[in-house]
């Protein structure tokens, strides 16, 4: 009897912890992310499942994820061992959800529905907004760099650190999943808590680089935009950003998608659907499944301080962009940008464009800025994917 007690004991998740007690480290962590989540209400609807799926995957003897089916040498999902014919490998729940990870079906998903939420209209008014959305890239490419170039990570890992920049937690998943599938969970974790950090980070750079002369500078109201323009302008991004970057059409065209489903007027019931029932149900399972991939082993290394750190100077550099390309094109405008939407580039939306706000009417009660700072706002979910596309491309070429 007393055998059985303890050979049973040996089978527990108690006596496997002194294995590897790393995974100690692991539940505060999440413990840690979870609190954020709930207390300081840190982007909650994707840290929470995020930081739940790092606690899944640490639980010894539970086997819900096995890293070595998708994370290998060939790069390539292992579907013998997946299917069970491994005999090493007993595979869990969180393998096979895995996949929409894996196959890039979750992030697009997730896509459909923020192009639902999104209205482009700003934009569309403003064109200019587009230049500003871009400028905000810039922290992509300068962190893409000088991570290549730190002797840490290779290239694929790099684009995949870059893309923290552009605030867009989905195209981070994106892009780590096809370039760095092993740092996907310290990217996705770093991409959503700096998105929860805007209003912390954005404000003291942005008044860094204006002089209250420029954040007091009102803006002429937007021009109506008609139905049809909001019509025409997801497909003609489509096709334009396609043939451009045909490594972001899937990204670009599940985000448009879900906004000609919102502006056509005649799938009311689709845009409802992909903004709230489909929506709702992938985030769940998506932040679930990138929690998964921070195991102790890849999540404990000294390449997550490095993620964490070139993520804020990437989130840093594109705000700083922004502004600083706004404050160029007052140079040669008649009507005068105020600098402070420059900010808003980065693809938070609409966190950003509040924060600009915000900053605005500390100087000028009077001021909205809010609309205006939308057209970048927007402008940057459209530039962080097609930025995506092309550091998915520069491993080719290069």
């Amino acid at each position: 009897m007393i055998e059985s007690i303890v050979e049973f004991a040996k089978t527990t998740g108690f006596a496997m912890i002194g294995d590897d007690p790393r995974v100690l480290i692991m539940y505060a962590i999440a413990a840690l992310l979870i609190y954020l989540a709930i207390v300081k209400n840190f982007e909650p609807l994707l840290l929470l499942p995020i930081s739940f799926g790092m606690l899944l995957t640490n639980l010894p003897g539970a086997e819900m994820f096995h890293s070595e089916i998708f994370i290998n040498e060939s790069a390539h999902i292992n579907w013998d061992a997946l299917m069970g014919n491994v005999e090493a490998i007993s595979p869990g729940l969180l393998d096979y959800l895995y996949l929409g990870v894996k196959l890039g079906i979750f992030p697009c998903l997730i896509f459909i529905g923020v192009g639902a939420m999104t209205d482009f209209a700003p934009l569309i008014a403003n064109p200019k907004s587009l230049l500003l959305g871009a400028a905000a890239q810039i922290g992509i490419f300068i962190t893409y760099i000088a991570a290549r170039f730190s002797g840490i990570f290779t290239p694929e890992q790099a684009g995949s650190i870059g893309i923290i920049g552009g605030a867009d937690g989905p195209t981070a998943i994106y892009t780590a999943t096809k370039m760095a599938p092993d740092l996907l969970g310290s990217i996705a974790i770093a991409a959503y808590c700096y998105m929860a950090l805007v209003p912390f980070i954005q404000p003291p750079i942005m008044k860094l680089l204006t002089t209250k002369k420029e954040r007091m500078i009102e803006m002429k109201q937007l021009r109506p935009v008609s139905k049809a323009e909001k019509i025409i302008f997801p497909i003609v991004i489509t096709v334009f950003v396609a043939l451009l970057v045909p490594s972001a059409a899937a990204l670009i065209g599940s985000l448009m998608l879900g906004n000609l489903l919102r502006e056509c007027g005649v799938t009311e019931r689709l845009s409802k659907t992909v903004q709230n029932e489909l929506m709702n149900i992938v985030t769940v399972f998506l932040g679930v499944c990138v929690g998964a991939t921070a195991t102790a082993e890849a999540f404990l290394d000294l390449r997550t301080l490095a993620i964490l750190v070139m993520g804020i100077i990437a989130f840093a550099l594109g705000t700083a962009g922004g502004v600083l390309l706004a404050k160029f094109m007052n140079l040669f405008s008649k009507n005068k940008i105020n600098p402070l939407i420059g900010s808003a580039g980065v693809s938070a939306v609409p966190m950003a464009a509040r924060v600009s706000q915000k900053v605005g009417q500390k100087e000028n009660p009077s001021n909205f800025l809010l609309m205006h700072a939308m057209g970048p706002n927007v402008a940057g979910v459209i530039g962080s994917a097609i930025a995506a596309g092309v550091l998915l491309q520069i491993p080719n070429i290069f």
